[in-house]
């Protein structure tokens, strides 16, 4: 078996998490964090075992940077 390091993006939304993979635009919830990311990797997971090659290679975003700004604000 393969494996492939990706990007997990978490965040509380109301009562949950919302989980976001930027490589591949493929976005999962939870209650919990740990919910929210299991369900994120069940999500790629599932997406690697469907998806052809060429939908792969179309979707796959090989560098992302996550980086944090400051901006004014008023």
């Amino acid at each position: 078996m393969k494996y492939k390091q990706l990007t997990a993006i978490i965040e509380k939304e109301g009562d949950g998490y919302v989980s976001l993979c930027p490589e591949l635009d493929i976005v999962s919830q939870g209650d919990t964090i740990e919910e929210a990311r299991n369900n994120l990797k069940e999500a790629l997971e599932l997406f690697f075992e469907t998806a052809s090659s060429q939908e792969i290679d179309t979707r796959l975003h090989n560098e992302v940077y996550i980086t944090r700004l400051e901006v004014a604000v008023g």
